[in-house]
């Protein structure tokens, strides 16, 4: 169940990786959103089986953690204005 999970996570990292830079930062802005969205998203693939709802919480808890350490890595857009974070992208 949690080899699952990461391979979700995963899934989720590679299709924000492929996102244009600016779609990125804006939506590390809204992490709290993207966190909680991708978790009941997940959840409500997974549910009916007790490794499958763990599976999807697991890979919540990785995006959570995820999505988290990237905003400080990389900053955030919020409107017109691009806080950088330890790493200053190009946009």
């Amino acid at each position: 169940m949690f080899t699952t999970g990461f391979a979700i996570f995963l899934g989720l990292v590679f299709i924000f990786i492929k996102l244009p830079r600016r779609w990125m930062l804006r939506w590390l802005h809204y992490d709290m959103l993207v966190d909680v969205s991708v978790t009941l998203i997940v959840l409500a693939i997974h549910f009916g089986t007790f490794g499958g709802v763990m599976a999807a919480t697991f890979a919540g808890l990785l995006t959570s953690v995820g999505t988290s350490l990237a905003k400080k890595l990389f900053g955030h857009i919020k409107g017109d204005q691009y806080f950088h974070g330890l790493i200053c992208l190009a946009v």
